[in-house]
């Protein structure tokens, strides 16, 4: 990264490219990009890529602090894909403390303790993705809503799934990548069983996501649900294979025993 600054810093200088405040009519050409780092950095602080921890707290409250700074600076008009991202954040954030458990072990959303969302983050963020769905369902919009769904349910079972699939199947089509559909095929499962989505994560297994740890550990997940205990138990080494993150590897690594006994 150092060198990567050192690099721009004497191209800007050989160049002569001037600093300047880009004008009004620049900004919402320039705000999908700024939208587009806020919401890695919070990704990256969701759900650190390595290290002992899964969430870094500092990460997330400054990809949020940054979000609330931008529709603040746009206050006049806030535009609806920046008020969304600071809904989806929030959403997200209101559950942080219920995905690890006191060994800081990673909890997956079906057991977590809903009693220690921040039900007051939630009432703001919801208020938010009403605000954002007015100005059109764009792609933050649409996981902000999918994220609301998650936040609306007092219990895992009394969870929305058709109406999350509705909403992937909206944005598999708005943005579609690799990472929309595999999230779409957990969708798919709840609402279809697991033998569909499984031949969507195949699918995806032989394209960019062959070395993502998470698809090989929701392909073990569902054949588990299969009763294929032995196929399942080689995706979850696969995904230990590919894992970096420490707390992850030992959720993994406790799946894995549990196939196995």
């Amino acid at each position: 990264m150092a060198q990567r600054l050192v690099r721009a810093k004497r191209k800007i200088r050989d160049a002569g490219i001037p600093y300047g405040v880009p004008e009004t009519n620049e900004m919402a050409e320039r705000l999908a990009a700024v939208l587009t780092v806020i919401y890695l950095v919070f990704n990256e602080g969701y759900a650190a890529t390595r290290g002992c921890s899964l969430v870094r707290t500092d990460l997330c409250v400054e990809a949020i602090r940054l979000g609330r700074l931008v529709r603040t600076l746009m206050s006049s008009r806030p535009p609806a894909e920046a008020t969304a991202l600071v809904a989806m954040m929030l959403l997200h954030n209101a559950r942080r403390e219920a995905r690890l458990d006191e060994a800081g072990d990673v909890v997956v959303l079906e057991e977590q303790d809903r009693g220690r969302w921040d039900r007051q983050l939630i009432a703001e963020a919801l208020a938010l993705v009403e605000e954002a769905f007015r100005g059109g369902p764009g792609p933050f919009a649409l996981q902000a809503a999918i994220a609301a769904l998650h936040c609306r349910a007092s219990r895992f079972k009394d969870t929305d799934w058709p109406s999350i699939l509705g909403l992937y199947d909206q944005l598999e089509r708005l943005q579609p990548s690799p990472i929309v559909s595999l999230n779409r095929a957990v969708a798919v499962a709840m609402v279809d069983g697991p033998q569909p989505a499984l031949a969507i994560i195949d699918a995806l297994a032989a394209g960019d996501l062959k070395n993502y740890h998470l698809l090989h550990a929701a392909r073990a997940d569902l054949l588990r649900r299969m009763g294929s205990p032995e196929e399942g138990a080689s995706s979850y080494r696969r995904a230990l294979a590919l894992v970096t993150n420490d707390s992850e590897r030992r959720f993994l690594e406790r799946r894995l025993r549990e196939l196995q006994e």
